[in-house]
C-alpha cells in the first residue's frame, strides 16, 4: 500500500477562496515587512543548511548566539567533516538536542564531501538525503540559496495559515503543498519568512494580538487563544 501523503482535495469554489485570501495575506505581509528574509545569520549555504538544522526546537535568537564561535572553530567543509560530534556538540550544547545535532552537522558534511564534491544540493529531494535534512530545512536551502519556489512549512507558517483557513492540517507536508497550489511562486519563500516575523509580532501561538492585525477582518481564527 502506498504511503505518500496527499493534501485534502478541496471544491473549485473552495480553492478561490483560499487563494484570493492567501493574496490579500501576500500582500499585507510585504506592506508590514518589507524585506521578508531569513532570521538566520549565516555567510555560505553549508552555514544556513547547519544553522537551520540547530534551530529545530531552538529559537533562531539563539542559534544566532551560538554560530559565530561555531563557524569560527570549524570555518570550512572540511573542518565539519573532520571533527569529532563530541566538539561539535560543545558549541551547540545550548540549543538543546545538542548531541543529535552534533552528529547529524558531521555527517551531514562527510556527505556532503563524498558524494556531493562539498556543494549543498539544490533540489528538496537530494537535500532530504543529508543527514538530519527535513523538507523544511531543505525548502529554506532551496528558496533562500537558490532562488526557487519555496514554502517553509514550520510552527508559524502552520499555525498562522490554519488560522487563516488557508489550510486544513496541521501536517508539514500537506501543508506546504497545499500553500505551493494557493501562493504565486515567487512570492511563496518571502511570505514564510513573513509568517514567522508575523507569529512573532502579531498572531502568537498563545494570545494573538487580533485587534493589531492587517488580516483580522475575515480571519476564521480571529480571537483564538488556545490553551
Amino acid at each position: 500500500m502506498s504511503t505518500t501523503k496527499t493534501a485534502k482535495k478541496i471544491s473549485k469554489k473552495e480553492r478561490e477562496k483560499r487563494k484570493t485570501a492567501a493574496l490579500r495575506a501576500v500582500e499585507a505581509l510585504k506592506e508590514r515587512y518589507p524585506d521578508g528574509i531569513c532570521s538566520l545569520q549565516y555567510r555560505d549555504p553549508l552555514q544556513l543548511l547547519i544553522a537551520t538544522r540547530l534551530s529545530a526546537q531552538c529559537t533562531d535568537a539563539r542559534v544566532n548566539m551560538v554560530t559565530p564561535a561555531l563557524f569560527e572553530r570549524f570555518p570550512t567543509l572540511d573542518a565539519f567533516a573532520d571533527a569529532s560530534p563530541d566538539e561539535v556538540g560543545e558549541y551547540i550544547r545550548s540549543c538543546g538536542l545538542y548531541k543529535t545535532k552534533a552528529r547529524d552537522i558531521v555527517a551531514m558534511a562527510n556527505r556532503l564531501r563524498e558524494e556531493y564534491h562539498g556543494v549543498v544540493p539544490d533540489t528538496v529531494e537530494e537535500l532530504t538525503k543529508l543527514p538530519g535534512v527535513g523538507r523544511k530545512t531543505a525548502n529554506l536551502i532551496c528558496g533562500d540559496i537558490y532562488g526557487k519556489p519555496a514554502v517553509v512549512a514550520d510552527t508559524h507558517c502552520i499555525r498562522i495559515t490554519n488560522r487563516l483557513g488557508l489550510t486544513d492540517t496541521k501536517d508539514p507536508y500537506k501543508v506546504e503543498m497545499q500553500l505551493r497550489d494557493l501562493l504565486p511562486p515567487d512570492e511563496s519563500n518571502a511570505f514564510c519568512h513573513r509568517l514567522v516575523l508575523f507569529g512573532r509580532d502579531i498572531c502568537s501561538a498563545r494570545s494573538p494580538h487580533c485587534g493589531e492585525c492587517p488580516l483580522a477582518e475575515g480571519c476564521p481564527g480571529k480571537g483564538e487563544n488556545p490553551k
